[in-house]
């Protein structure tokens, strides 16, 4: 499960630290200040109520977000109790999961960024919030990953120019992850279904072919 989460959450574009008992989560929580925090109850040495507990000592504003086997409505509030944002009981829909993650980070971004000004873009029709993984046109509302979010930041943010695949993958998926270049196709192939009002005639994310792919701003 937890390699099955890992994958999930990479593809969604979030850097993942990966432990498996309570004592590695407590260290590689002071080590690397997560942004938020995924924990099972059940581990090996301590439960995650315990780490949550540990955590919530120092951090009152870190999410955290249980992910549990455990279904019994006690676990439920002892774990809300405890400061946790959310309780999601396994076996689930990575759907679900992934959009309860969402929006526990649109919170996280939001509280992070909430002194900074609007740093909403547009895409010709299409008007990107980075801070919330949303954009909108004609008054609908897609919702976005983190990667899909950078990848429309960096096509915007070159626009008129061809960004190649190299470029793609170290700046939206990072050098030490090494995806295979089609990984890239086959992200923007998807990415055009939300964004795009002909998916199959793309006219925000255009494909220079054999090179990479292009923003032509009005």
């Amino acid at each position: 499960m937890l390699g099955i989460l890992t994958d999930i959450l990479e593809k969604e574009g979030f850097e993942i630290i990966p432990v498996e008992t309570g004592r590695e989560a407590l260290t590689s929580y002071d080590l690397h200040r997560p942004d938020f925090v995924c924990l099972d109850v059940m581990m090996d040495d301590m439960t995650g109520f315990d780490v949550c507990r540990e955590i919530r000592r120092s951090d009152v504003y870190v999410p955290i977000v249980f992910i549990s086997s455990k279904s019994d409505v006690v676990d439920k509030v002892l774990g809300l109790e405890l400061g946790a944002d959310d309780y999601i009981v396994k076996p689930f829909d990575f759907h679900e999961v992934i959009a309860r993650i969402r929006a526990v980070a649109r919170r996280c971004l939001a509280q992070k960024d909430q002194k900074r000004i609007d740093d909403s873009f547009m895409l010709k029709d299409l008007k990107v919030h980075p801070r919330i993984l949303r954009a909108e046109r004609d008054g609908i509302t897609i919702e976005l990953s983190l990667r899909d979010v950078r990848i429309l930041k960096l096509l915007h943010d070159r626009k008129n120019e061809i960004v190649h695949r190299d470029v793609l993958l170290d700046y939206c998926w990072g050098a030490h992850i090494m995806p295979e270049s089609r990984t890239v196709d086959w992200h923007i192939s998807q990415l055009r279904k939300k964004v795009e009002r002909d998916p199959k005639a793309p006219d925000l994310i255009r494909t220079v072919h054999g090179v990479g792919y292009k923003f032509e701003a009005p």
